[in-house]
C-alpha cells in the first residue's frame, strides 16, 4: 500500500465525523434563516401561530386562513426558491475554484451570468416591441428560457473556443469568459440606451438580482438541477482534490482530466444559467462562500461541495430577508446586499493574495 493511499485512508477516517457535525451545524443555520424568514415580513406572523400556518391545522378565523395563505403562497416558494439559488451559486464557485485551483474564481468571471443577462435584457427591450401590450404577459414566461438559453450559448462559445484537438485549456477558457463577459455588457449597455423608462426598469431590477418572481414552479426546476449537481458531486470531489497536485500528476493518479473538464464547467454553467433565469444576477456568493468555509474546515471537496451549498442557502434566504424587509412596503434588489458584504471580502482577499506572495 502507498504512502499516498495510506493518508487518504486516514483523511477518510478523520473526515466521516468532521463532515457530519460541520453539515448538521450549517443544516440548522438554514433551518434557523428560513423561520426568521417565515415570520418576518409586511404580514408579520408571530412565532405563535407559525406552526398553525405552517402544518395547516386549527385554522379558525380570517387571521388564520390569511397566515396560511401568507407562508404557502407567498414565503415558503420565495424561502426555498433562494435557498435553492443560494445553493447552486455558492456550489458552482467551489466546483469552479476547485477546477482553476484559484480561490478568486467565480462563474461570473467566465462570462455566463453575463451571456444570461444579456439574452433577459433582449427579451425585455425586444420581445416587449414585438409582443406588444395585449402579449406582454408572455414575457414573464419568455424570460427565464432566453437568460437560460443565453448562459447556455455562452457556455458552448466558451468550450469551443477553449477547446482543441479534444483537450481544453481552463487558463484559455478563463480569458475568453471575461473578453464574452465585456462584450456581453457591452450589448447590455446598448439595449439599456434603447429602452424607454418601464424597460429600463426591468433591465436595471433583473441586473440587481430580485427573488420577487419566485414560485413552486420555479423552485421545482431549479430543485432537480441542484439534485443532479448534488449526485455529481459525490463522483468528482475526490478528483477535484487530485487536481490540485496538477493536472500530470492527477492524470497519473487515474483522473481523467479532460472529462473532469468538460463535466464540470457543463455542471457550472448550467446551474448559473438556472440561477441568473430565475432571479438575474446576484454576484459574489461564489467566491464569499467557498473561500470562506475553505479557512474553517479546510480544502477537502468531499464536504466542501456540501457545506458551500448549505451556507450558500442559508446567506440568500437571510439576504432576501434583509432585502424585503429592510425598506419595507419596498423591495431592495438582493444584489445590492450580496454585492455589499461580498465586494469588501474580496478586497480583502486580494490584499491576503498580495501578502502571501510577497508584494
Amino acid at each position: 500500500m502507498s504512502v499516498m493511499e495510506i493518508g487518504r485512508r486516514r483523511t477518510a477516517r478523520s473526515f466521516r465525523p468532521r463532515s457530519g457535525a460541520t453539515l448538521a451545524v450549517l443544516i440548522g443555520l438554514l433551518l434557523v434563516a428560513a423561520g426568521a424568514a417565515l415570520t418576518v415580513g409586511a404580514a408579520g406572523i408571530p412565532l405563535s401561530r407559525l406552526p398553525a400556518a405552517l402544518f395547516m391545522h386549527d385554522a379558525q378565523g380570517p387571521l388564520a386562513l390569511r397566515d396560511q395563505m401568507v407562508v404557502w403562497s407567498i414565503r415558503l416558494p420565495r424561502i426555498v426558491t433562494a435557498a435553492i439559488i443560494g445553493a447552486l451559486l455558492a456550489a458552482s464557485g467551489t466546483l469552479m475554484q476547485g477546477l482553476f485551483r484559484n480561490p478568486l474564481a467565480d462563474p461570473a468571471l467566465v462570462g455566463v451570468a453575463s451571456g444570461g443577462a444579456l439574452a433577459a435584457a433582449v427579451s425585455i427591450v425586444l420581445l416587449d416591441q414585438v409582443l406588444g401590450a395585449n402579449l406582454r404577459f408572455l414575457q414573464d414566461q419568455l424570460l427565464p428560457i432566453a437568460a437560460f438559453g443565453g448562459s447556455l450559448a455562452t457556455t458552448i462559445l466558451l468550450y469551443r473556443i477553449a477547446s482543441r484537438a479534444g483537450r481544453t485549456s481552463i487558463a484559455l477558457f478563463l480569458l475568453a469568459g471575461i473578453a464574452i463577459a465585456a462584450i456581453a455588457n457591452a450589448g447590455i449597455g446598448v439595449l439599456v440606451f434603447l429602452a424607454d423608462d418601464r424597460q429600463l426598469r426591468d433591465i436595471t431590477f433583473w441586473m440587481m438580482g430580485s427573488l420577487s418572481g419566485a414560485s413552486w414552479a420555479k423552485a421545482s426546476s431549479s430543485a432537480l438541477v441542484l439534485l443532479i449537481a448534488l449526485l455529481v458531486f459525490v463522483k468528482v470531489a475526490r478528483h477535484l482534490d487530485l487536481l490540485v497536485l496538477g493536472e500530470s500528476e492527477a492524470y497519473h493518479t487515474g483522473v481523467d482530466v479532460e472529462r473532469l473538464k468538460l463535466l464540470s464547467i457543463v455542471l457550472v454553467s448550467s446551474m448559473t444559467g438556472v440561477a441568473v433565469s430565475i432571479c438575474g444576477v446576484i454576484g459574489f456568493v461564489g467566491i464569499v462562500v467557498p473561500h470562506l468555509l475553505r479557512l474553517l474546515i479546510g480544502p477537502s471537496h468531499r464536504l466542501l461541495l456540501p457545506a458551500s451549498a448549505c451556507l450558500g442557502a442559508a446567506m440568500l434566504v437571510a439576504a432576501d430577508t434583509v432585502a424585503r424587509t429592510i425598506v419595507a412596503p419596498a423591495e431592495m434588489p438582493i444584489g445590492i446586499l450580496t454585492a455589499a458584504i461580498g465586494a469588501p471580502f474580496f478586497l480583502a482577499l486580494l490584499l491576503r493574495q498580495r501578502k502571501l506572495v510577497g508584494l
